[in-house]
């Protein structure tokens, strides 16, 4: 029945002489959602509209599935034509959706049209009160509610003549290609991947890394992590994901440091590597699933002798969450059940028994160096040695 939808934003309105720039960055993120869809389609803009026409023949829940992973989009609205053949077949094809769409009549109504095209015979509230009249002769079990209808009948009279009545959420937030590129740190826990798509959904386009420690960390908690980084692409777009082995780091770290300091010492050195990547891939910043408290690396203290090593900003946008908001986002986008899959990775595995919780800054810079002999040498290596993945959802 649908042939095509109106997509509705919210944000972007506001951007003032900007907007087309924001509107064609959400035009370019839709075209390549539906891409591997089932079918093909033309996307255009049209006085403050965009509108997302198919071409034949489509499979309406894998489209729908796709745009609700749009970020910029407020709102999918299925749309039907009706062609300007004058005002009595409009109201035919009026009660012809309201019957296809709404098998059960036992509803209140109201119709809203948009008179885009100033030509057209009938102004506005002549339009709403004539199909609204249409509707009733047909369908008598119905009743009219302006004020709060269960079913909103609206009608956009353009080129064309659209009619819809249901708006399907899609996930607010910016295009993504609006806000810059940043780097996530991505691990096989819970928080990294929630983060990424946070920052995301402001427009913020992702590349990540990802800290593998093999022997101790198996292929199958790498995949666990490419996993992941596919499930958060199909909102943020393809995902160059870069694994650093970190084995040796770790164990000289372990060797050369107190063991309550490992963890610190540790993060310390992934932040200087990511920054590293990030700099060289034209990342503005850093992104983490930092919680305040949420384990001994994350207290204020710890995340203050991390931010130390870094120049450009660290964002982290579950600062403030606790740990069963996060576990609802990521239940909501996908991300949770793979997760939980028991495969550790390397930030688990060296563990201290008692970790500090309030490092001292200058005590951390001191027994630092204790590395200053080969960890110049294991980061370069580390980072020649980089394996690149990208990928797409």
């Amino acid at each position: 029945m649908f042939t095509a939808f109106l997509i509705k934003y919210a944000e972007i309105g506001v951007k003032g002489k900007n907007r087309y720039l924001f509107e064609d960055m959400l035009v370019h993120q839709m075209k390549l959602a539906l891409k591997k869809c089932d079918g093909q389609f033309l996307i255009h803009k049209s006085q403050g509209r965009i509108f997302v026409e198919a071409q034949g023949e489509f499979d309406f829940e894998e489209a729908v599935e796709r745009l609700k992973k749009v970020f910029g989009i407020s709102g999918i609205c299925p749309v039907v034509y009706a062609e300007d053949e004058g005002f009595g077949k409009l109201a035919e094809r009026i009660v012809a959706y309201v019957d296809e769409v709404y098998p059960d009549k036992h509803k209140t109504f109201k119709v809203h049209s948009r008179r885009a095209r100033k030509d057209y015979p009938k102004e506005s509230m002549e339009i709403n009160a004539d199909l609204g009249e249409a509707v009733l002769n047909a369908y008598p079990e119905m009743t009219v509610d302006v004020h709060s209808p269960e079913i909103l009948l609206n009608v956009e009279i353009r080129e064309k003549i659209y009619i819809y009545s249901e708006i399907i959420p899609g996930p607010g937030g910016m295009p993504v290609g609006t806000g810059g590129k940043a780097m996530l740190l991505l691990s096989g826990g819970i928080d990294s991947p929630v983060a990424g798509y946070m920052i995301a959904k402001r427009g913020v386009k992702l590349d990540a890394v990802y800290f593998h420690a093999p022997p101790y960390t198996s292929e199958r908690a790498k995949q666990k992590v490419v996993d992941l980084a596919r499930i958060v692409a199909g909102y943020a777009g393809p995902v160059w994901l870069h694994v650093i082995n970190f084995t040796d780091i770790q164990l000289y770290i372990h060797e050369k440091c107190p063991h309550e300091e490992l963890t610190i010492i540790m993060r310390r050195y992934m932040m200087r590597i990511a920054e590293e990547i990030a700099k060289e891939t034209d990342c503005l910043g850093l992104i983490t699933g930092e919680s305040i408290g949420q384990v001994a690396s994350q207290t204020m203290q710890s995340l203050v002798a991390t931010n130390e090593v870094c120049s450009l900003p660290v964002y982290r946008p579950l600062i403030g969450f606790d740990k069963q908001e996060i576990v609802e986002v990521a239940e909501k986008i996908g991300t949770f059940e793979t997760s939980i899959l028991p495969y550790e990775d390397c930030c688990t595995i060296f563990v201290a028994k008692h970790p500090v919780t309030k490092p001292n800054l200058n005590v951390i810079r001191r027994h630092e160096h204790n590395l200053d002999e080969g960890i110049e040498e294991l980061v370069r290596i580390a980072l020649e040695t980089k394996e690149l993945i990208v990928v797409e959802a």
